[in-house]
């Protein structure tokens, strides 16, 4: 007998039915587990080789054969033992020690092995259903810097995004300066202002110091994205975001921002050690950040429609809301106008599918591969159909990535753009376990509990029952809500059904006004709804929300006209042009209009994407200082 047939003997060999097509799909996924440490035969062509196993028990289960050197006889297991027992052999322990440690485990494992193998087209059925053809197990060591590369991305258009108006928003002449902002902080907390406003702006909040951060992030999210220095790029972006996010205030408090901080931290956790991702790309990641990632998602989508129904809004019960959303929304673009004259029927489908993908699909996010790909189907149309009637700045692109955590290598081989080869899919293997590398998993273990604690416990506030949460959790969560590690969402929760619109008005005499024209909000009735995404305005945003509100409680709005009263360049770069040029007006005030879009026919005869009503003043007339 030759060397090969020896080792071949020796080791242990799972015997299975040859012609049960729900065998040979599972026996796969167990010869990718246990790779050369257990030999697989099927009985109709290896029975006889094995007289130590009688014939009729080859009908009933599968038979694990364990062979000594002849100093002792061999060991028959067989049923869910068997199966154990093969994994075991392949380094996959813990089902082995739980059979052997836990009898009620032992007996619920051989009771749920007898009741597949009773029903074996029935088995095999619902594993062709929830897994298809291919029961190998997930890898996912090609999307891992997929995923690093599209925050990286996200990341890069949120500092670009954010710089061509940080002077005007922030700086020393905008709207709400971070520096005098940080003095105030100070004086009112003192040192404890370090830990609750956490920002590298502390050691200096000069324009010069706000570009710095800007650039500096950009430079961070390109190394992230073509994977040079990858956990430390991940880290400085995270940092430089988190600092200007501190000291942005009303500018930076939309969900997007926060979300970024959260997949962000996610990142610095999946991002590889070293000076680029090289191996890498052929090593498993760590499962438990990769299931974070779909923990983000699931509670992103489920809580976005479980918002709008306990809110309470009659819009999205009957399924009315989008008859308003696409003229109401913040940033309406030019398609807005032709989908709001669909019919209202095909409104209330569209709202009724928007809640089966936010309410239904999020469950099927840990499931196996066949139902997590049609969440990913789903998810991935919702975004797309949202982006195409709306501008919601890099909101999208970055649900985009986060959904990209469903797939596994095989399925990322498929998507254009994103091939690789087949070849390059097999060999991949999981990272040693040096007691270094124990170290971190102990580490990386303990952050995981905690971010599902606080994101939980987020999770019951958001629906109502943040009684129910525990002191100790609801302390953790009160320390760590500074940094934004873990958040709650829910967008428009109730959908607004009117669109008041502001525009502010200068005047020289008091009796001459002109217009401050915007960038990007609806004012001209004649102007085309432009798209701007994922660029985010962040001014023309804040002129929707106070819209909605009184110019009593919107303190930003009232700094906002003092600038333009001084004329400050950089809060008037914000503006699509300067109707005084360069000549502050003496006098401003702030009218309110109700805007719909036009109809058909009224675009037809005066080329008009919006008709608009007067409702007075939202400010009365001010006098500016010289």
């Amino acid at each position: 007998m030759s060397l090969g047939r020896s080792m071949a003997a020796a080791r242990p060999t799972l015997i299975y039915d040859g012609e049960c097509r729900f065998c040979l799909l599972w026996i796969e996924r167990w010869r990718e587990i246990t790779g050369d440490a257990v030999d697989y035969r099927s009985s109709q062509t290896s029975a006889a080789d094995f007289t130590e196993v009688d014939p009729a028990r080859f009908e009933t289960a599968v038979q694990l054969v364990e062979r000594g050197d002849g100093s002792y006889p061999a060991k028959v297991s067989e049923g869910a033992c068997a199966v154990f027992g093969a994994l075991e052999h392949g380094g996959l322990l813990w089902p082995m020690r739980l059979y052997r440690r836990l009898p009620m485990f032992a007996r619920l494992a051989e009771l749920a092995y007898r009741l597949v193998a009773g029903n074996r087209g029935a088995a095999s059925l619902a594993t062709s259903l929830l897994w298809g053809k291919d029961t190998g197990r997930l890898r996912q060591a090609r999307v891992r810097p997929v995923i690093l590369s599209g925050i990286g991305l996200v990341y890069a258009i949120a500092f670009v995004s954010l710089w061509v108006q940080v002077e005007g928003l922030i700086g020393s002449e905008g709207i709400l300066p971070a520096a005098s902002w940080l003095e105030a902080v100070y004086g009112r907390l003192g040192p404890r202002a370090y830990r609750l406003v956490p920002t590298l702006a502390w050691l200096g909040s000069s324009d010069a110091a706000l570009n710095l951060l800007c650039a500096g992030g950009l430079l961070a999210s390109l190394a992230m994205t073509v994977g040079l220095l990858p956990r430390p790029a991940a880290m400085l972006c995270w940092a430089f975001y988190l600092s200007l996010y501190s000291v942005g205030r009303v500018f930076l408090s939309f969900q997007w921002d926060i979300l970024l901080l959260e997949s962000g931290f996610l990142a610095i956790l999946l991002s590889p050690k070293g000076w680029g991702r090289g191996r890498a790309r052929e090593l498993e990641p760590p499962r438990a950040v990769m299931w974070l990632f779909r923990w983000l998602l699931f509670r992103l989508m489920l809580l976005s429609g479980l918002a709008k129904l306990l809110s309470g809004d009659q819009t999205w019960r009957d399924l009315s809301a989008l008859g308003f959303h696409y003229y109401t929304q913040p940033l309406p673009v030019w398609s807005s106008w032709y989908v709001h004259h669909l019919p209202a029927a095909l409104h209330r489908f569209s709202t009724f599918m928007m809640f089966v993908i936010e309410l239904g699909l999020p469950f099927l996010v840990f499931m196996p591969r066949r139902p997590r790909m049609l969440a990913f189907t789903g998810f991935v149309l919702l975004q797309l159909l949202i982006m195409a009637t709306g501008n919601y700045a890099f909101f999208n692109i970055l649900t985009l990535v986060l959904v990209l955590s469903l797939l596994d290598d095989r399925a990322l081989a498929r998507l254009p753009g994103l091939q690789a080869s087949a070849a390059g899919l097999r060999g991949l293997r999981p990272g040693g376990m040096s007691p270094a590398g124990l170290g971190r998993g102990v580490l990386l273990g303990l952050v995981t509990i905690a971010l599902l604690l606080t994101s939980s416990a987020q999770m019951l506030g958001r629906i109502g029952a943040w009684d129910s949460v525990p002191g100790p959790v609801k302390r953790m969560v009160a320390a760590s809500a500074p940094y934004h590690l873990t958040s709650s969402y829910g967008l428009f929760s109730v959908m607004t059904k009117r669109r008041p619109e502001i525009i502010i008005e200068g005047s020289h005499d008091g009796k001459t006004w002109s217009p401050y024209e915007f960038r990007y909000k609806p004012g001209d009735p004649s102007r085309r709804p432009r798209f701007v995404q994922p660029h985010q305005p962040r001014l023309d945003w804040q002129m929707w929300f106070a819209a909605l509100s009184n110019y009593h409680r919107q303190s930003w709005f009232l700094a906002f006209l003092d600038r333009l009263g001084q004329g400050s360049p950089a809060v008037i770069s914000l503006l699509a042009a300067d109707p005084f040029e360069g000549n502050p007006p003496a006098r401003i005030r702030a009218r309110l209009y109700h805007y719909e879009f036009s109809s058909p026919e009224e675009r037809r005869d005066t080329g008009r994407w919006w008709r608009r009503e007067p409702r007075g003043l939202y400010m009365p007339e001010l006098g500016l200082a010289p």
